[in-house]
């Protein structure tokens, strides 16, 4: 997908001076570097002190690890799966190869690489992920557990191979800082894990080649960090990646420079793109996850490398797991909000093993779980790995007295997120948060005043997901748009303006009016947003415990207009629809569930499922794979006398 120069126009209308400045400057420095590029300083006598301690890789539960070597093998006959896509050559890659379109992608300067163009540079995604890396540390993770020299010459002939493919600011690898970051991480791991392996230093740190490239991450991420509107995830991943090279691989002159800098700006992002809450303000779930994945590991980093930090940082990375804590249902999955890609912070475990359980392990181990916490069952090596580094949270003598929630919070007042419990496992997101993170709000979707139900982790009423993010701009727009959440759409547009991919022009405004517990037994959640002014929307949600019944009411206060209320059904629910009622089914552990939904009778509705001219019925059950799910779509015309009530009632 090449971007017009309208998208360039509306781009620049969301940044402040400031962000301007530094994008020129930015563009300055491309420039000098294209004809004149930094020359990486000769480094001799460099050693590698950044280990694990001893009895680390002992400690690996032994059922964690057979899942690791499985994961291991797999690789090593070069089977992997990026974003839906099979793929067998992973033995022998082509770093600039795109399986999906089979397109390679085009060389020379960097910034000249039209990556965006799908059509010139392939499926970028697919282009990049093998390029984090994240497979080579499972390899190295599985020579530490087995001692099997096989899985570290593959990672040794797979670096050297990137090393000489990559040469710095060649080639599409060398144009996002996420990857840069991301990357650095990778081989901070790798190396550790691989420090048993008598060709380890060979590979890394006596070897001119690692050494240019370590020193061109770092010197890329010095000069070019995301700025202003762009400053989300990506500016967390840039600074975690140059602080872990920093003080893992401080062997340059400037390491102590890009050290301080690098914590200066993780401790300052941390805090920017988490409310206070501890939740993420991105409001997209899964970067909830790639953030606190990169925040633990660059504070085991600083704790390994005996590297102070800012109270704050433990501060916030302690707020975001008690806050994960807290909104994940009953099979420990969290909401399903705003843009999801599969990102991962490090990876060192196999197929199978609880990202969001292994998140919540970890934080057990380092910070405390309290009493409200949810059980967690399964084990991962990841938690063991990282809490052999970092310093507990009692013992940080400067640590700041923290009050912790007493009890499971339900309402994120400043994230706008409610949790509405019930029997049986009942579940319900609630939102009437801001619409996204800074100017752009990039990872964003139009759904205000969504909600999502699910009754013992099954997935009643669907959060789609995401699907793509390049190349397949009709599937962006759906799974972004209003239509493709569970909330209610007015003349066919969406409550907030897009201005293109990873830009939003217009912003909807929600506030939520009231939140009661259920002490009568009945929880109650109002709110309302003005995206589509002169009208508002205004949405009622009561979960009554002992009816098992969950009743939302949308009322639109304005002119009549032409209204689409949708109720998105997970992957797992069959419907049969007869004229305003629907009988909902599906099976959970080899038991028959079910439930019906009332409808509204004022409006007219049809079940879509698997539908193409335009897409309507789909969910993504993750980044780059989408399977046909039953929609329900009401269609009318708003009435400002009354509402739009519907009525889901769960049986047995």
């Amino acid at each position: 997908m090449t971007l017009s120069a309208g998208w360039y126009l509306r781009r620049l209308s969301r940044m402040g001076p400031r962000e301007v400045g530094g994008r020129v400057g930015d563009a300055v420095r491309r420039r000098r570097w294209r004809s004149a590029q930094p020359v990486a300083p000769r480094v001799t006598g460099a050693r590698f002190t950044a280990v694990l301690p001893p009895g680390t890789i002992a400690a690996v539960p032994p059922d964690a690890a057979e899942r690791l070597v499985a994961q291991a093998d797999r690789l090593m006959a070069g089977s992997v799966e990026y974003f839906g896509v099979l793929r067998d050559d992973l033995a022998e890659p082509d770093w600039w190869y795109d399986p999906k379109t089979g397109r390679r992608a085009p060389g020379g300067y960097a910034f000249d690489v039209p990556y965006r163009d799908e059509d010139t540079a392939g499926d970028i995604k697919q282009i990049w992920e093998p390029s984090r890396h994240q497979y080579l540390t499972v390899l190295a993770a599985a020579y530490a557990v087995t001692g099997d020299e096989r899985y570290a010459e593959r990672v040794a002939e797979h670096l050297r191979s990137w090393w000489a493919s990559n040469a710095p600011l060649r080639g599409v690898h060398w144009v996002s800082g996420i990857e840069l970051g991301i990357r650095l991480l990778s081989w901070v791991w790798i190396r550790r894990l691989l420090d048993g392996w008598p060709g380890a230093p060979a590979l890394f740190e006596d070897n001119p080649v690692a050494l240019r490239q370590i020193w061109h991450h770092q010197r890329w991420l010095a000069a070019f960090p995301s700025r202003g509107s762009s400053a989300n995830n990506h500016v967390v991943a840039e600074a975690a990646g140059q602080f872990a090279a920093a003080c893992a691989f401080g062997w340059f002159p400037s390491s102590a420079r890009w050290r301080d800098d690098a914590l200066r700006s993780l401790e300052r992002h941390l805090r920017g793109n988490t409310f206070p809450s501890g939740l993420n303000r991105e409001l997209a779930t899964e970067y909830h996850g790639l953030v606190l994945e990169l925040g633990l590991a660059a504070l085991a980093e600083a704790d390994a490398a005996g590297v102070p930090v800012p109270a704050t940082v433990r501060l916030v990375l302690l707020r975001m797991t008690d806050a994960l804590a807290a909104v994940v249902d009953d099979r420990l999955r969290p909401p399903r909000q705003g843009d999801a890609d599969d990102g991962h912070g490090l990876v060192v475990d196999g197929a199978g093993t609880d990202r969001w359980a292994s998140l919540l392990a970890t934080g057990d181990a380092v910070f405390g779980s309290l009493p409200w916490w949810p059980e967690v069952s399964g084990t991962d090596v990841r938690t063991g790995l990282l809490a052999a580094l970092i310093l507990p949270y009692a013992k940080q003598g400067d640590a700041p007295a923290v009050t912790r929630p007493a009890r499971r919070p339900a309402h994120f007042a400043d994230a706008g997120l409610t949790v509405l419990r019930g029997p049986s496992g009942i579940w319900c997101r609630c939102d009437g948060g801001p619409h996204g993170f800074l100017s752009i709000a990039a990872h964003a979707h139009a759904d205000a005043l969504s909600v999502e139900v699910r009754h013992d982790g099954v997935e009643v009423l669907a959060d789609p997901g995401t699907f793509c993010y390049h190349g397949q701009p009709e599937w962006r727009r759906y799974f972004r748009s209003t239509l493709g959440h569970n909330t209610l759409e007015l003349d066919g547009a969406d409550q907030s303006g897009s201005g293109g991919p990873f830009l939003w022009t217009r912003h909807a405004r929600s506030r939520v009016l009231a939140v009661a517990a259920a002490e009568d037994g009945v929880s109650r959640w109002c709110a309302e947003h003005d995206g589509y002014g002169p009208s508002v929307h205004r949405r009622r949600v009561e979960l009554t415990a002992a009816s098992r019944e969950l009743r939302v009411v949308d009322e639109v206060r304005g002119p009549r207009r032409a209204v689409r209320l949708a109720f998105h059904l997970g992957p797992a629910i069959t419907a049969d629809l007869a004229g305003s009622r629907a009988v909902l089914t599906w099976s959970r552990d080899g038991e028959e569930r079910s439930a019906v939904l009332d409808l509204p009778g004022e409006l007219s509705w049809r079940a879509h499922r698997g539908e193409t001219d335009p897409p309507l019925g789909w969910y993504s059950p993750g980044f780059g794979r989408k399977e046909p799910a039953t929609t329900l779509v009401g269609s009318g015309f708003t009435d400002g006398a009354r509402g739009f009530t519907t009525v889901l009632g769960f049986h047995g």
